[in-house]
């Protein structure tokens, strides 16, 4: 199979209103860490977005900590950093999978969330994935943050999330099948 050797990019969205970012990152490998925030952070700065920055143990945790500031902050997007290297057992398979996976359910649930979580096979592979001045995953993650932000704002006529599962925010998948099924209370 042929290798592709380009890739396209979209340009990053501008915004009518400031954005508020949370970086959650699992700095196990602190060097790749370092890299994954410092291309993060510079993607933000150049949309205009404020970051605010937060650890965790490791990647299982990210999506929890992701969860919790949805309910319990006003942020409009997450961005998700880390690196997960294969060892040589299976916990490798349940890392990348369960993190990956956590992040996708809260993405359907509406949070605006990039994930830059990097799954590799070796050290060499995560150095050149979370380079700011190479693959840049971390500036990655943070621009699909921000273009999920700009379709969230544009689909909900500019109003600023409060937080999911909120009255005042957007509906999380429980209640709007209520709804539809009619079982919803209130």
């Amino acid at each position: 199979m042929a290798a592709l050797t380009e890739h396209y990019t979209l340009a990053l969205p501008a915004f009518d209103a400031p954005v508020r970012l949370l970086i959650v990152v699992a700095p196990y490998y602190r060097a790749i860490a370092d890299d994954l925030i410092a291309g993060a952070r510079a993607t933000a700065e150049e949309a205009g977005a404020t970051v605010d920055l937060v650890e965790v143990p490791g990647a299982l945790e990210v999506p929890t900590a992701i969860a919790m500031a949805g309910r319990l902050a006003q942020y409009d997007g997450y961005v998700a950093l880390g690196c997960v290297i294969r060892g040589e057992t299976t916990h490798y398979d349940t890392v990348c999978n369960d993190s990956s996976r956590g992040l996708t359910l809260l993405g359907l649930q509406g949070l605006c969330i990039g994930n830059g979580i990097l799954t590799v096979e070796n050290m060499d592979q995560a150095v050149v994935r979370a380079d700011p001045q190479g693959q840049n995953k971390g500036g990655g993650a943070a621009a699909a943050t921000l273009h999920l932000i700009a379709l969230q704002r544009r689909w909900a006529g500019a109003k600023r999330p409060v937080g999911f599962g909120r009255d005042e925010g957007p509906r999380d998948v429980i209640r709007l099948a209520g709804e539809l099924d009619g079982s919803a209370q209130g």
